[in-house]
């Protein structure tokens, strides 16, 4: 795969939109190339053991239709399952889709050269239809909401700017949770069986996974 300073600039927006999803770990076996959400890849391609994320994010599903656990993809590569989630509840995902990244208004889209330009703000509620004990945060990525002293429930979310990640647990660990900006009244709304979220961090345009979400990065 040629990386992106290899390609002619009218290329590169074109390729960056691209996933690729391999049969075997470590980048092994059929390759399958996907440019736009896919409802199953079941009928798409080979089973998505492992894969290697372009410059913008993804979401895959362990159900088809988009449905089911969430796994979300940045810019960068994923050799084993493990390295896009430690729920350890699945290993399987049937259907994936972009991420929706809303921009301000004359704001440029970042180089090489630049940091992720976008603002982001969420506000997390304990009680359905944003009501209850509330934390609110900006343009941060915070592992343990127990350390900034919020230890209620999640129950609903409302995103301003930016795209988000929620967690099950401390540390970035557990169930995923992607927020979108909007609205999300209840945890079924953002697919959640229980309203626990314990850690969040934005989605950066630029941020690279050299090996994944779950090993260091430079």
């Amino acid at each position: 795969m040629a990386s992106e300073h290899q390609m002619p600039a009218s290329k590169q927006q074109q390729a960056s939109s691209k996933i690729a999803i391999f049969e075997q770990e470590n980048f092994q076996g059929r390759c399958h190339e996907l440019s736009g959400a896919c409802p199953n890849l079941k009928e798409a391609g080979p089973r998505c053991h492992t894969r290697t994320a372009p410059r913008i994010s993804w979401v895959g599903y362990e159900q088809a239709s988009c449905k089911g656990e969430q796994f979300v993809f940045e810019k960068g590569e994923y050799p084993r399952w493990d390295s896009w989630t430690n729920s350890r509840r699945s290993d399987s995902i049937t259907s994936l889709r972009p991420i929706k990244v809303v921009r301000a208004p004359r704001q440029p889209l970042p180089t090489r050269q630049t940091k992720d330009s976008q603002e982001h703000k969420i506000v997390l509620y304990e009680n359905p239809s944003f009501t209850g004990k509330k934390i609110e945060i900006i343009d941060d990525d915070v592992p343990s909401f127990h350390a900034h002293g919020y230890q209620e429930k999640v129950s609903s979310v409302r995103v301003q700017s930016g795209t988000w990640v929620g967690y099950q647990y401390p540390g970035y660990r557990g169930y995923q949770y992607l927020f979108e900006k909007g609205d999300y009244k209840d945890s079924s709304d953002f697919g959640a069986q229980h309203p626990q979220i314990q850690s969040v961090r934005r989605i950066r345009d630029m941020q690279w996974h050299q090996r994944g979400a779950y090993h260091p990065t430079n």
